[in-house]
């Protein structure tokens, strides 16, 4: 037998499986360095050399040329010759300015304050209590508007985020018939400038905190002619007069009690006829895969939220005046579920 022949396993060993997984967060901060120095944008128009990249973007070559094998290995860049590399499917999602670029959530996932988080990973597992707000001492909606650097990137990367599904949810539900859309907690808009493309007669309200608000007019993704923007605390209120009321990952940031708040303050906000879309990654019951049941541990160590089920969203919205109407797929992870408010002697 050659010294070259290689024989690939047929399966891989359940040892080997777990430790694939053990080692994940190698190549999470590998995906994260290669976002952080461009590496995508450095291949948008051609292939290029370890030297001429390391060149291009400050790094070492031969750490550089390491890091691409590695992620090369998952699909993410290909090696075309030795030490010469190019764009894939995956790594296209790495650029700055790609239509489905999800560059920033990547940057935002492999950050320092998510490496501390997830380091202490222990303290969630043995107090149930956020990981975030031991290792920071504050929570972490407390750490974001006292460091605009992080709310900007937390922005960036919620938006990024949103355009996976967007589109999907634009597309699921009907809008006719209403004439304003009320978008809570919304970030810099992306939902609702989908939404409002497609439907020209309809008005749209952004509201979020004060510095989101401020991200979103830079942002400049709706515009005054179609959207209002206002600032406040959805645990005080939320605008009032909307016929359709969106909190899209919102819910799933927060423990049954605080949204419970948010939801009556939407229900107080409402009027007869109008609906409340809660959108949230659909999570699979038993042992069924699904992306939903990875973000929960996010929502466990960082802002203490957590991922609901059909039977958990429904339980939620009557605790807070609402009839589950029904769940409404989209062509994405995401679900819709439609609450109707509970009208007084129902």
């Amino acid at each position: 037998m050659s010294a070259r022949t290689q024989i690939q396993p047929t399966t891989i060993p359940p040892a080997a499986q777990v430790l694939q997984v053990a080692a994940g967060y190698m190549l999470s901060q590998a995906v994260g360095a290669a976002a952080r120095l461009g590496i995508a944008d450095l291949l948008k128009d051609s292939p290029r050399t370890t030297e001429d990249l390391a060149q291009a973007c400050k790094a070492n070559p031969d750490a550089l040329y390491r890091t691409l094998r590695a992620l090369c290995s998952v699909g993410i860049f290909a090696e075309t010759a030795p030490r010469v590399f190019t764009n894939t499917q995956l790594s296209e999602a790495l650029s700055s300015d790609g239509e489905d670029s999800i560059r920033a959530m990547v940057l935002f996932l492999t950050d320092e304050m998510h490496w501390k988080t997830y380091g202490d990973f222990m303290h969630s597992m043995q107090t149930g209590k956020p990981s975030f707000d031991h290792v920071y001492g504050q929570s972490c909606w407390q750490y974001l508007t006292a460091n605009p650097e992080a709310a900007k990137a937390f922005d960036e990367a919620m938006t990024s985020h949103s355009k996976m599904g967007a589109n999907a949810v634009a597309e699921a539900y009907d809008f006719s018939g209403a004439r304003t859309i009320v978008d809570i907690a919304g970030g810099n808009g992306l939902l609702l400038k989908t939404v409002l493309e497609k439907n020209p007669d309809l008005k749209g309200v952004l509201f979020d905190v004060p510095h989101a608000i401020r991200h979103a007019h830079t942002a400049g993704l709706v515009t005054a002619d179609r959207c209002r923007f206002v600032d406040g605390d959805f645990f005080e209120s939320v605008p009032a007069g909307g016929d359709v009321y969106t909190l899209k990952h919102i819910i799933h940031d927060w423990d049954d009690e605080s949204s419970c708040r948010i939801l009556e303050n939407c229900r107080k906000a409402m009027q007869p006829g109008s609906r409340l879309l809660i959108i949230e990654n659909f999570l699979p019951s038993g042992n069924e895969p699904g992306f939903a049941k990875v973000l929960d541990l996010e929502m466990m160590l960082l802002p203490g939220g957590r991922e609901r089920s059909t039977e958990e969203m429904g339980d939620l919205l009557a605790r807070a005046g609402f009839n589950l109407m029904r769940v409404i797929a989209t062509k994405s992870p995401l679900a819709i579920y439609e609450g109707e408010p509970v009208q007084a002697g129902s």
